[in-house]
């Protein structure tokens, strides 16, 4: 989830410019929020429904696809200024969130030529290859190359979200241990090239048999590329910078907190919410919502070990109905 200034800006950036569409809507005026679900569209695909109907409400809760949630909080859009926090400054926990293409410099020429900017093109920087265009809100979005594709691959497919973690052996254990998820790879670069780590996770289910065992395998990065991207599937990735983990008082910020509120939460759809919590809560799991508190009943908020909100949400859920 992220919070958006302007509904309108970021709907036109990520429906027009990166072929996403918006499946539902949620407007709540006891609290003057509302909510926005968009997804990645295969060619030719198309929804026989409007949002904010039944037949949304149905497809949203209960698709496979990959879901971007926006957060508009009334009013924000006739702030003269930037109203949210991008995040990627000093001890900012969220990186970006990130669209798999075919072809990287091909999808950064046809956005420049819509008047997208960007943090870095292509053949910037140290890392040849990928880049980095902005949001209207500032949010970085990453375009990373899948090696191979298919004739179902969304143009822009989005596939990845990467948050910064503190200690990685604490995060690693937490994501798959606790939340069932599966270290496919890992990459790890040195003092000369910036002294960090990269793992990528999704959930157990969608892997096949033929995951490279080792997630260190140059092999295993392949098959993300190879077999995750073109499926759409939904990867996190955990930015880890060598030496956090021995300094006490380093804490990222969570997003959640002035001033530097923007990213909200990752996501998880389960069968049920409450006998979920408590398997979370018998794993010392620590909380910021638990089911029943708060106004919005039958949805909770998980800690991750860096303190990142992890919502637990049930599949068919409709918050309207709260």
């Amino acid at each position: 989830m992220l919070r958006i200034k302007d509904p309108k800006k970021s709907l036109d950036f990520y429906e027009k410019h990166l072929g996403m569409k918006l499946v539902d809507k949620y407007d709540f005026k006891a609290w003057e929020f509302s909510l926005y679900f968009l997804v990645s569209m295969k060619p030719g695909e198309t929804l026989a429904f409007t949002p904010g109907t039944p037949e949304a409400r149905e497809y949203l809760w209960n698709t496979e696809k990959v879901t971007l949630e926006l957060t508009h909080n009334w009013g924000t859009e006739k702030e003269d200024s930037q109203v949210y926090h991008p995040g990627n400054q000093k001890n900012d926990g969220f990186g970006h969130i990130a669209f798999s293409v075919d072809d990287v410099y091909k999808a950064s020429d046809e956005l420049l030529a819509k008047g997208v900017d960007f943090k870095k093109k292509p053949d910037e920087g140290r890392m040849k290859g990928l880049a980095f265009a902005y949001d209207p809100d500032g949010y970085w979005v990453e375009l990373v190359k899948r090696e191979q594709s298919s004739e179902d691959a969304p143009d822009f497919a989005l596939s990845q979200t990467m948050l910064r973690v503190k200690d990685a052996k604490k995060s690693l254990e937490f994501y798959t241990s606790v939340m069932g998820m599966q270290l496919v790879a890992e990459r790890h670069y040195g003092p000369e090239k910036g002294d960090f780590s990269l793992y990528f996770l999704c959930n157990k289910n969608d892997v096949g048999p033929d995951v490279p065992k080792d997630p260190t395998d140059p092999e295993a990065m392949l098959y993300i590329k190879n077999v995750l991207y073109p499926q759409s599937v939904s990867v996190l990735e955990l930015t880890h910078n060598h030496g956090t983990e021995s300094d006490e008082s380093f804490k990222h910020n969570n997003g959640n907190e002035e001033p530097t509120k923007g990213f909200g939460h990752i996501g998880y759809i389960v069968d049920d919410v409450y006998s979920f919590c408590d398997e979370l809560e018998k794993a010392g799991v620590q909380f910021h919502k638990k089911p029943d508190e708060g106004g919005m009943k039958g949805l909770a908020f998980a800690l991750d070990p860096d303190g990142y909100w992890i919502e637990i949400i049930k599949r068919g859920f409709d918050p309207s109905a709260v």
